[in-house]
């Protein structure tokens, strides 16, 4: 007699689920730039509206910074401390609420007021992305992937003109503003069915999982625990990886939220502009993947990881002064073509700067590191619009030259940024004790 075991059958599994969890993620800050994109998109009408300046206007974008400056730092340990899915549920909850309710603003202080509250939860979405990268993606593929997520903010920024003015022009600001904010519930319900750990995903098959876990270098946490924030800020690894967000980021909120302001200024009608306001979004979504596929390309080619995340740091470092040029001209074309070209370059740039946080530390740091870089790069965003309200309003006899020296200084700080980053970023002796990643 032979005995036959019980029909078993195969389990079902998604082939390349982790780029189905990049997808998700990419649509997650696609939700995140639409609704954040809305007071600047809106802002040339509301200005009119509520009598504001400039000055006014960056007080009220300053209190969002204010928010996604602290939280990023707070929200990035809390995601390595309560995980991804569950943190990213919470605070994508969090941002879709106040966007419903931002039509409750009746002036200055009530939009300050719940821009400051949609910075918070905003916050949170790079620091668990880059998290969920750490966790998902073997290093030949990170920069990909984090160009992937991270291009989310530059196709949002791209489709935000055509969904919040088509309605505005239609219904006025408040529903352009509650509408985009109900996305996110929707997300969160497909958020919470994809998400998990690669280790514990049921939907996972047995290669892919082998290959996430044959590539993972982290130091055990029983032999080193989780690092202090002093034991981290020790590192010439962490500065870099700060300074390249904070050196770069100010300068695409600027032409996030000012561009359309900035064309006003140099005589657009933003009717007959409409296409340019979303060109240097598009421009930033093709480098992300420039940058991220550049990199990838040069380590399978022989490259070491390091020179080959350097590599597009010096593109994107030079690059971005195509900003400077447009001080010289008031024709639309042209001024499209170059801040399209120079956001390109930053979107390359930006993109190792969101992954270099998976390159150098252990997964238990990931978050953390990427939430402190942001804070730093919100206080010099914060910095930056401080300065851009008060001089684009000293200057506003000067007609269509109001913003020249800001865009000087937008085009070199990137620069500047690429100068500092290359010597800081590379193996020392904390990468030979497995407190960071070789690189």
């Amino acid at each position: 007699m032979t005995l036959t075991a019980p029909f078993s059958p195969a389990r079902r599994t998604i082939s390349g689920l982790r780029w189905w969890i990049a997808a998700v993620l990419f649509a997650s800050t696609i939700i995140n730039y639409l609704d954040r994109q809305t007071l600047s998109l809106l802002a040339p009408f509301l200005k009119t509206q509520y009598h504001w300046s400039n000055t006014d206007y960056a007080y009220i974008a300053i209190a969002f910074r204010v928010a996604y400056s602290i939280g990023q730092t707070l929200f990035g340990r809390l995601m390595d401390r309560i995980g991804t899915r569950r943190g990213l549920t919470l605070t994508v909850a969090w941002y879709s609420l106040v966007s419903v309710l931002t039509p409750l603003a009746n002036g200055f202080y009530s939009f300050g007021f719940f821009r400051f509250l949609l910075g918070a939860g905003e916050s949170a979405n790079w620091p668990a992305a880059t998290k969920a990268v750490s966790e998902w993606f073997p290093r030949q593929e990170r920069g990909l992937a984090t160009a992937f997520f991270d291009s989310g903010s530059s196709v949002g920024g791209a489709i935000a003109p055509f969904i919040v003015l088509s309605i505005y022009f239609r219904w006025g600001w408040r529903p352009a503003v509650a509408i985009p904010g109900v996305l996110g519930f929707f997300w969160i319900i497909l958020w919470r069915k994809m998400y998990h750990p690669p280790e514990e995903h049921p939907l996972i098959s047995d290669q892919e999982r082998n290959l996430i876990a044959a590539d993972k270098r982290d130091v055990s946490s029983a032999t080193h625990p989780r690092p202090r924030w002093r034991d981290l800020l020790r590192l010439p690894q962490t500065w870099g990886t700060i300074i390249a967000r904070a050196l770069t980021d100010p300068v695409w909120f600027f032409i996030a939220d000012w561009f359309p302001i900035y064309l006003v200024a140099k005589g657009v009608d933003l009717r007959s502009g409409f296409l340019a306001v979303w060109v240097p979004f598009i421009a930033a979504d093709l480098g992300n993947f420039f940058g991220g596929g550049a990199s990838g390309w040069l380590i399978r080619r022989g490259w070491s990881l390091g020179r080959a995340r350097k590599a597009v740091v010096i593109f994107g470092g030079i690059g971005v002064m195509l900003l400077i040029p447009t001080i010289l001209t008031t024709n639309l074309y042209l001024i499209t073509t170059l801040f399209g070209l120079a956001t390109f370059s930053y979107a390359a740039f930006s993109t190792i700067a969101n992954v270099l946080p998976c390159d150098l530390f252990p997964s238990e740091s990931v978050a953390s590191v990427s939430g402190v870089s942001g804070t730093a790069a919100g206080i010099g965003t914060i910095i930056a619009f401080l300065l851009v309200g008060h001089y684009s309003d000293l200057r506003q006899s000067t007609a269509t030259h109001v913003f020249d020296p800001i865009i000087v200084v937008a085009g070199l700080i990137p620069f500047l940024g690429m100068l500092l980053v290359l010597p800081l970023v590379r193996n020392t002796k904390a990468t030979r004790q497995g407190l960071v990643r070789e690189i």
